[in-house]
């Protein structure tokens, strides 16, 4: 009860009320309980529901303009208590308490999240009504976060409130020496993904080390100039593109249809070609559905519930090929996963001279270390066999001595690559350097569903990074633009030959957050150095000279960190709420059960396969279950229902958009409003398109601001 002493109560028009000298610092009830609002990620811990203790905060000063319009963008911060923004970038609005002596009591610790729990969702909106009287009377009295999660304290992976952590922000350009240097690292960052998906996908085409060296010069050329083309006239985020794990299982199950088993000759080119036709025809298609605007009408049927699984999935659904590859030389793959997980988990939080190098370089430190090892351990003999010569082929090998250890020498040894050796110092990639692409209808219109899979993935990517290192979410037109740009990239990836699509890559994320480098300049100038990169032709010989055990075990934990980093998406919904629960585990289970049935459809033990066990999931469409009179028919739906994603994205989206549930119980994505986009000169200037392009297109509503 407040206290009863005249002098002590507050004049009317009095905020805030004097503290009492005798008691501690009022407190609301938020302070006391440690209640925090699951917001987007913005705030400082996570919402996993663990105990915190938090500190007794001091009486918040006198604002000048309590009341100061914040819809138009991001407000000026305060010297001592910045706003924290919800999901949409909007600070909260703080309610003063109603009741002096319940401020006074000391904050307790923090009480677990239930399913039922009445909270603010991830957009800020209330709860549903139906809730106990007190409780709702509570809740009228919670405070904004600012007083209770200070900015300064940050979780392992930097998500906080959007720009207390950040070393440098969107439009920030500090000079070209940081610029340069953190460029460098947030590439270095994503080595892995940028690099390891040519290794799969060409020996599967039966390409030789040349042909994959040319491949990945090709990637990273393709992947500096769309990197350019979208940090200008996309969505203008920081944002790396390159080639998607999203189109490897597709890519996969092209390169294993039965039609092409019986090839001879170069079978590389050929494939290659049919990959081409495929990715150009399934890109215009995703630029269509962003530059005409039907991106946007799409966009309110994907929220965090079906983003999350639907890139969770895509993770998951490599895992026939893993550890199955590592298992070919336990002693090197083994030890480069535990490479990787001892930086990125245990020595995470070395900081050398200000970086965090274990966690930022955990990839191509664990890279360096492992290969050097094998290296020495080739060098040794430990790999060497008497009489036997891992550059005879298989098929003339008589001896069973040779032929039992023939295997494990072109796995463990390093220097059966001769890429480096044979690469030139310098070349060029040039469109249509493998052929004129070849086009079927079949394995195009799998390409262009596979294209709306890989939008979704960019959605997420759009949101989260915009949070990082934006003033405000971007608006639904600047999305579409992003995504119809990306159709376009993919299909310039089409025409140059990469074999798979490029797209802006989920690791993004985890990158920005990690190095603290939001910076539109520093990504555009690692652009510039990968293109420069590619066309040094000693450069992709090196990276085709990677052994594939090592590569194997270095997409295990891509793919590991893929699966996490769409799972975090949940983040932004009431992640403890049972629709969401079910929605989402019922989501990841169907896209592994379902594809196995289609996988495994008409194959005994028995069988003898024609492509190696940890390919066989990609050839359903060869033996699936679905047959019609139209053998393209045929083929298009058992490749598409063998796909993990797509079943996850086709239970999520059906789901989550029939199931009843809140906004705030969803996570629904709450994008920027044109008009507040365009009134707000800060958020103007992070998305209009530069050399006033802008102005030209100005009358294309739906895809700028």
């Amino acid at each position: 009860m407040a206290s009863s002493d005249p002098s002590k109560r507050p004049r009317p028009g009095q905020w805030p009320p004097a503290p009492d000298s005798t008691t501690m610092p009022p407190s609301s009830w938020a302070k006391r309980t440690g209640f925090r609002p699951k917001f987007s990620g913005e705030t400082n811990a996570s919402d996993s529901g663990q105990i915190t203790s938090l500190p007794p905060v001091q009486p918040k000063p006198k604002q000048p303009d309590p009341n100061l319009d914040l819809e138009a963008g991001r407000p000026k911060p305060s010297p001592t208590k910045p706003p924290v923004p919800t999901s949409n970038g909007e600070p909260v609005v703080v309610k003063p308490p109603a009741d002096k002596e319940k401020e006074q009591t000391p904050p307790v610790r923090k009480r677990r999240d239930s399913d039922g729990s009445r909270s603010l969702g991830a957009n800020g909106q209330p709860a549903a009504a139906g809730e106990a009287s007190r409780r709702a009377l509570r809740d009228e009295e919670v405070a904004a976060p600012i007083d209770v999660l200070p900015q300064a304290v940050v979780d392992d992976d930097g998500f906080v409130s959007r720009h207390s952590h950040m070393k440098y922000e969107l439009r920030d350009t500090p000079g070209l020496v940081p610029i340069g240097l953190y460029g460098f690292q947030h590439y270095l960052s994503m080595l892995g993904s940028l690099i390891l998906i040519p290794l799969v996908i060409v020996p599967a085409m039966g390409g030789t080390y040349e042909d994959t060296a040319n491949v990945v010069s090709t990637v990273l050329f393709v992947s500096g100039l769309t990197t350019l083309l979208h940090t200008s006239f996309g969505s203008r985020l920081p944002l790396i593109q390159g080639p998607s794990f999203v189109y490897l299982a597709p890519a996969l199950a092209i390169i294993n249809s039965s039609e092409f088993l019986g090839l001879n000759g170069n079978t590389f080119k050929h494939i290659m070609k049919e990959l081409q036709g495929a990715i150009i025809i399934g890109s215009a298609f995703q630029a269509f559905l962003g530059y005409s605007g039907l991106m946007a009408l799409l966009l309110r049927l994907i929220n965090p519930v079906v983003v999350a699984p639907t890139v969770a999935a895509v993770g998951l659904s490599f895992y026939s090929y893993g550890f199955p590859r590592v298992g070919a030389c336990l002693e090197i793959g083994v030890v480069q996963i535990l490479l990787v997980v001892m930086f990125s988990l245990y020595l995470r939080k070395i900081s050398i001279l200000g970086h965090r190098v274990f966690l930022i370089y955990a990839v191509p430190l664990g890279l360096a270390i492992t290969w050097a090892a094998a290296f020495l351990l080739t060098e040794a003999g430990a790999y060497s066999y008497k009489g036997c010569d891992v550059n005879v082929p298989a098929s003339n090998i008589i001896s069973n001595h040779c032929r039992k250890h023939v295997s494990r020498m072109k796995q463990c040894r390093v220097d059966t690559s001769h890429a480096l050796r044979s690469s030139p110092w310098f070349r060029f990639p040039y469109p249509l350097q493998w052929g004129t692409p070849v086009f079927h209808w079949k394995m195009a219109l799998v390409m262009c569903v596979v294209s709306i899979i890989s939008s979704v993935d960019s959605v997420g990517s759009y949101h989260a990074s915009s949070l990082l290192a934006a003033s405000r979410p971007p608006t639904p037109g600047v999305l579409s633009r992003g995504i119809g740009l990306e159709g376009v990239s993919s299909i310039l990836a089409g025409l140059w030959g990469t074999g798979t699509g490029s797209t802006t890559l989920t690791e993004n994320v985890h990158t920005i957050a990690v190095t603290k480098m939001g910076s539109r300049r520093a990504v555009e100038l690692g652009a510039c150095v990968l293109i420069v990169l590619s066309l040094i032709g000693k450069v992709g010989g090196f990276i085709a000279s990677i052994p594939q055990v090592i590569v194997a075990a270095l997409l295990c934990f891509m793919w590991a960190m893929l699966t996490a980093l769409g799972l975090s998406n949940l983040r932004y919904s009431e992640a403890g709420s049972s629709r969401n629960v079910i929605i989402v585990g019922l989501s990841l289970f169907f896209s592994l059960s379902i594809p196995a049935y289609f996988q495994q459809y008409g194959i005994s033990p028995n069988t003898n396969l024609s492509v190696p066990s940890y390919f066989q999931p990609y050839t359903a469409a060869s033996h699936g279950p679905i047959h019609t009179k139209f053998s393209g028919l045929n083929y298009v739906l058992n490749t598409l229902l063998s796909l993990h994603m797509v079943i996850a994205f086709l239970v999520a989206i059906i789901l989550d958009n029939t199931v009843p549930g809140s906004r705030q119980e969803r996570g629904v994505y709450v994008w920027s409003e044109p008009e507040t986009a365009r009134r707000e000169p800060a958020v103007s200037k992070d998305y209009e398109l530069p050399l006033r392009v802008s102005k030209v297109f100005r009358w294309v509503k739906w895809v700028g601001l």
